[in-house]
This record gives structure tokens, C-alpha cells and sequence, in this order.
């Protein structure tokens, strides 16, 4: 039925509901990216654990995200249930064998999962913006916090170094902005209040060291099996800016460190992208565009990005049309919106003349949908109504004792446990402030000849005529207060950024 260059992931049936052939994706297709979509409750999450478990019993890592728990239970060995069973026969997937799969969890907030980081540089303006909804004059105000970074060799590793650059660059607007255009105290703070918001909702957990190294998830186990990274995204969810904007920056980390391989026989990596709507929800144009460029070319780099949402018009057309092999369960057609949404999933298929498309999208049973995936030549086969076969692993998820069973047994384990803070903007920029507070209590010292009298932090209470206004501000004041601000961590020549941060100063 099927072979070791394709995944079964069902059965097709003939009009009068019979068995028609096996459905499969073609491993050297993988990477031309997919779509599963459909509304709640009709198996999207079920069709994304049989790709999941294909593509690593074919040797291809795979990355998800699990955002009701559901997909935990892919760890597990499978159960032999009646209606599992029963399934199996209707689909002819024979000897229906249950299996648990090599999983590694991942969790932003390190509490279901191994902590997953990455540093503020990585990020990079413009998905920072996006994550912050900046407006486009804050935006200019982070792209220049970032060209200072460069500039002045500091390293901007987790929110404590932003924040100390930030009130660095508010105390030198007036001298930024005669170089680098307008830089107003306002635009700064506004920016230095939405950080605040973004630290309370739990930023502070991902931006820092030691962040994710991109072979942890790609591996392989020791029977050639692909690991398969399922990300904890229940409380993620509840940010889903921080959500959407994680797994964008991660795509784009893949896309800037994997080298072109064009098409192998089988992906590297499979990257599943669920919730994929609050990706494109409200994103400005340059960052969809960002997006649909990403997904162009990442396909050369080995990776296959499929897309996981209830309705098809969330997507963007660019990226709707790099999205090769497709599964649509059933969607409501009750509203004008849903109609359309309907019409539009039945316009991306090429057309069955068994059946019309439109109609069967609304009458599809769960476990149902309609399939179509790239033939021969890349070619897009004609849609068929298909059931989607059991699940080897099991149906919903593990205990909490289950899962810190598999955490200590990580790969992983004791690799990103720990925080790691090194020198970085907040430590130089306190040192600085340093420096220049000693240089001005020297100066002082010698102004005053060494003959007046003072009192350990009370300047000029006793001595002669030379004291200052207490109403001026110095220097090293002025540094430390740019500190103290601020709420961070070795010394950067340069500051590294995904291709999506890259972008953004070419702008």
C-alpha cells in the first residue's frame, strides 16, 4: 500500500462510499509546505499527529506546537480502541501496529518543557515591533537602538540590556537625533512601558542565554527515527502575539543558519505552524511580506512549513500558493464570511468531477476530509473525499508524571536549565556610568584644590564657594540615572539577527 518514500494518511472513497486507494505525501514533496484546516472538532489535531508520526518514522524531525495538549500523547504507545480499530479496517491499514514516538517537550516558560530562549539580538527590530505593536515612529526608535547596538559594541542579550539602552538613548536624544533623525523622550518611553507589559506577561522567560541551538531540534534517534520537538503553548496561548512571534523568529533562524540542499529525497525538518492565523492577524504588509518570502525559500534550505487553522482565508494568498499538499476537514457555512471561507478551499483544489467541492467541505464527517497532495513532477493531484487513518500513538494526553518522565530522560536535559547572564548592554553601559561618575569626582577634587571639606554622598555640604546648583545636573548623574532606569547581560562587535531582523535595516 504504501512504501518507505511516502506517508499513508488515508483512504479515498468512490461515490457510493466504497474504498477507492491509498492517500499519501510523497517524502520528496515534504518540503513543498501544506495545509490543514478546518473548523473545531474535526480532526485537524488527529491529522497533524499521523503527519507528525510519518515523517519521523522516515527519519525527518519534526517541530509542532501542542496548544490544547492533545499532541502529547504522541510520546505514548497507542491503545487498541473500537473505533481505532475499526478505522484501521475501513482505511486497509494492515497490521494497524501501535507505537510511541521520540519526543522532546519544550516550554517557553520552562515549567511543561525544557526552556526555550533566545536573545533580544536574535529578534531583531522588526519582529520586536511586531510583538510590542509599536507604532511606526517607535518602530524608527527601535531601529536605531539597535544601529547604536552595533555601533557602540553592546550586546543586547534579554530585556534588562534593551531596557538600560533604552533609557541610554532618551538621555541622548537631543545628540542621536542631529545623526539619526527624530528620537523623542516620548517614543522611547512609550516603548520602555510597552517592554514593562510584555515582562509582566512572561517576555522575560524567552529573551536571555543560553538560547536554542537549531540542531536540538533536528535530531535523529539511535533506530533512525526523526525527534519530534512538541512545544507547550496552552499558557503561551494566552499571549498569542509572543506565540505567533516565537515561531516566526524560529522559521526565520532556520531559513538564515541551514544551508541550500534544494530537493532531497525526504525534508530535514517539518515545521508545524498551528494557530497559523494569529501569524498574519493584524501584521503589517512588510512583515506578511517578510513571511511569504521566508516561505518561498525556505523549501531550498530542506524545510517543510505547514500551516495548521480553522478557516483558509487566515492565510495570505502569496503564502495560500506556496502551500503545496493539503488536507481540508469540515468547515460551517452559516455566515457570509464562512460561505466565502468555503468557496475560496474549494477554488485551491484541482476540481473531482465525482463531486462538488464546495458542497462536500460543509457535509464532511470528523476524521473526514478532503485531500489533495503533490504527485509525480510536484504536480497537485485531484481532490479527494478521504478518511484519515488512526493514529499509531495515543489519543490525547499524558499524565503530568508521564511527561516529567520523558523531560529527565531528554536528550536535552541540563542544557538550558540554567540562565546564563554574560557582559552585555546593561553591564557596559553601568560600567560606563561608573567610569564617568570617578572622572567627575576627580575633577571636582582637583577644582577644589583638595582644601574644602566633604561628607561622603552630601557633595559641597562644607567647603568653599564653589558649589554647584542643586538644581544641575552632571554628567555621571545624568549616566547613572540612565542605569538605574533601567531594569540584563560579553562585550559584541556585532549584533546577529534572523533574516526577518536583516531585513528590517535594509529598509
Amino acid at each position: 500500500m504504501v512504501d518507505e518514500t511516502s506517508i499513508f494518511i488515508g483512504a479515498s472513497r468512490k461515490p457510493d462510499d466504497s474504498y477507492q486507494r491509498a492517500e499519501e505525501v510523497l517524502l520528496r514533496y515534504g518540503n513543498r509546505h501544506g495545509l490543514v484546516t478546518g473548523a473545531t472538532g474535526t480532526g485537524k489535531t488527529v491529522s497533524l499527529q499521523i503527519l507528525a508520526e510519518g515523517f519521523s518514522n522516515a527519519g525527518v524531525p519534526v517541530f509542532c506546537a501542542d496548544i490544547k495538549g492533545d499532541l502529547s500523547g504522541i510520546s505514548m504507545m497507542g491503545e487498541a480502541k473500537d473505533f481505532l480499530v475499526k478505522r484501521a479496517g475501513e482505511v486497509k491499514l494492515d497490521p494497524y501496529q501501535f507505537q510511541e514516538f521520540p519526543v522532546i517537550f519544550w516550554d517557553l516558560f520552562g515549567e511543561q518543557g525544557h526552556p526555550i530562549r533566545a536573545t533580544i539580538s536574535e529578534m531583531g527590530p522588526l519582529l520586536l515591533s511586531r510583538l510590542m505593536n509599536l507604532t511606526e515612529a517607535q518602530e524608527g526608535v527601535m531601529n536605531i537602538a539597535f544601529r547604536i547596538a552595533d555601533e557602540e559594541g553592546l550586546l543586547l542579550l534579554d530585556l534588562k540590556d534593551l531596557q538600560a539602552l533604552l533609557a541610554n538613548i532618551a538621555d541622548r536624544a537631543d545628540e542621536l537625533s542631529a545623526r539619526y533623525g527624530n528620537v523623542t523622550r516620548p517614543s522611547v518611553g512609550a516603548i520602555q512601558r510597552t517592554l514593562l507589559v510584555l515582562e509582566s506577561q512572561g517576555a522575560a522567560n524567552f529573551f536571555g542565554e543560553p538560547a536554542l541551538r537549531i540542531a536540538d531540534i533536528m535530531r535523529t534517534t539511535r533506530d533512525g527515527r526523526g525527534a519530534i520537538s512538541v512545544l507547550a503553548a496552552d499558557k503561551l496561548m494566552m499571549n498569542p502575539r509572543l506565540y505567533a512571534t516565537f515561531l516566526l523568529w524560529l522559521m526565520s533562524e532556520l531559513f538564515e543558519e541551514l544551508p541550500e540542499v534544494g530537493d532531497l529525497d525526504q525534508p530535514k525538518l517539518v515545521f508545524f505552524f498551528d494557530e497559523a492565523h494569529l501569524l498574519f492577524e493584524d501584521a503589517p504588509k512588510v512583515l506578511i511580506d517578510r513571511v511569504e518570502q521566508v516561505v518561498r525559500l525556505i523549501r531550498s534550505k530542506g524545510v517543510g512549513v505547514y500551516f495548521v487553522t480553522q478557516n483558509p482565508l487566515d492565510t495570505p494568498e502569496k503564502v495560500l500558493a506556496q502551500l503545496g499538499n493539503r488536507v481540508q476537514h469540515a468547515l460551517r457555512a452559516y455566515t457570509p464570511r464562512e460561505q466565502q471561507a468555503v468557496r475560496t478551499a474549494a477554488d485551491t483544489f484541482r476540481p473531482n468531477p465525482d463531486f462538488d467541492c464546495a458542497t462536500a467541505i460543509t457535509q464532511l464527517a470528523t476524521g473526514e476530509a478532503l485531500v489533495s497532495m503533490l504527485e509525480d513532477k510536484g504536480v497537485p493531484a485531484m481532490v479527494q473525499r478521504t478518511l484519515i487513518r488512526p493514529p499509531s500513538s495515543r489519543l490525547g494526553p499524558i499524565t503530568p508524571d508521564e511527561r516529567r518522565k520523558i523531560i529527565a530522560g531528554s536528550p536535552v536535559t541540563g542544557q538550558y536549565d540554567q540562565v546564563v547572564d554574560r557582559e552585555s548592554a546593561f553591564e557596559i553601559l553601568q560600567k560606563k556610568a561608573k567610569e564617568a561618575q570617578d572622572a567627575e569626582a576627580q575633577a571636582q577634587q582637583q577644582n577644589s584644590g583638595g582644601s574644602r571639606w566633604t561628607i561622603p554622598g552630601f557633595d559641597d555640604v562644607l567647603g568653599s564657594g564653589n558649589r554647584r546648583s542643586s538644581n544641575r545636573q552632571t554628567v555621571a548623574e545624568a549616566a547613572i540615572k540612565s542605569v538605574v532606569r533601567s531594569v540584563g547581560s560579553s562585550v559584541g562587535r556585532a549584533i546577529v539577527r534572523g533574516i526577518l531582523g536583516s531585513l528590517a535595516r535594509g529598509r
